[in-house]
């Protein structure tokens, strides 16, 4: 895969960071954002010695969201379209831009990001996608784009009414106003808060490590039946994660835990990816 001028991956053991790279420019979102995105969760996906990635960014912020100077400059023809036809071209656009994001809600394996200073716009369409969220205490939150006269259609408004509630939601995204740290934490948008961004790291990696030593073919279990249950009744629920363990549950990791809960050892998952160094 050719390098991405926005994003690096990191590999440690079977945990990926994702890089968020543009810290001369507090990571705003440019094009190659929403054009490399898919790519590199692709690229995740696609290696199955990675169990679980996190989400971090370079520098000060974790992301002011949607470099608006840049995107107006490069799609003024197609935001300004006069007729149906430019429209449409609008449409598809805004379409190709949520696929990054959809993947990283859609990807079988769990992401963590890890917020510190500004998470704005389009920062927190991202964190929205994620299966965890923790922030530094400088940490800053916004669903800020009433502020600049667009509607937020990158996902949040779609998301975080599961994570926060609907009450919530309709207050950061009428208001487009500011929330700390510890305001996300009390709402649920982050379920810890860290003294600094080297704590914020270790703690987040730490979060992945045990989730990665888990099997792998149950993360990806809860994750598709969490998901599956948005919007859904609890019998609706109850029947689809009655399927997936009538077809998933005798794994070769359940009979490793079987055999040693019996023996009473400790079992050792994903020997086939699993890796020690």
């Amino acid at each position: 895969m050719n390098p991405s001028p926005f994003f690096t991956i990191e590999r440690r053991k079977n945990i990926a960071i994702l890089w968020l790279n543009r810290p001369e420019k507090r990571n705003a979102m440019n094009w190659p954002f929403w054009r490399d995105l898919p790519d590199m969760v692709a690229e995740i996906d696609a290696d199955p010695k990675i169990h679980c990635f996190v989400i971090a960014s370079k520098g000060k912020s974790f992301s002011t969201g949607l470099d608006l100077e840049e995107f107006f400059q490069e799609f003024k023809p197609v935001v300004q379209g006069e007729h149906a036809d430019g429209r449409e071209k609008l449409y598809q656009l805004i379409l190709t831009m949520q696929k990054g994001i959809n993947a990283v809600y859609n990807s079988k394996k769990p992401s963590i990001a890890l917020v510190q200073k500004h998470c704005i716009g389009g920062g927190l369409d991202l964190v929205s996608a994620c299966d965890i969220r923790y922030a530094s205490e400088d940490a800053v939150f916004s669903l800020r784009e009433s502020k600049v006269a667009i509607v937020a259609d990158m996902g949040s408004l779609q998301r975080l009414p599961h994570l926060i509630g609907n009450a919530h939601t309709r207050e950061l995204a009428l208001t487009g106003k500011d929330i700390t740290a510890t305001e996300a934490f009390q709402m649920g948008l982050v379920t810890k808060v860290t003294k600094d961004f080297d704590t914020l790291l270790a703690e987040g990696l730490k979060t992945a490590e045990e989730i990665s030593e888990n099997p792998t073919i149950v993360i990806r279990g809860v994750k598709q039946v969490l998901n599956h249950g948005i919007g859904k009744t609890i019998e609706e629920g109850l029947d689809y994660v009655a399927v997936w363990n009538s077809s998933m549950l005798d794994s070769k990791d359940f009979r490793s835990a079987i055999n040693g809960f019996m023996e009473r050892k400790r079992p050792v998952f994903n020997p086939e990816t699993r890796v020690d160094q």
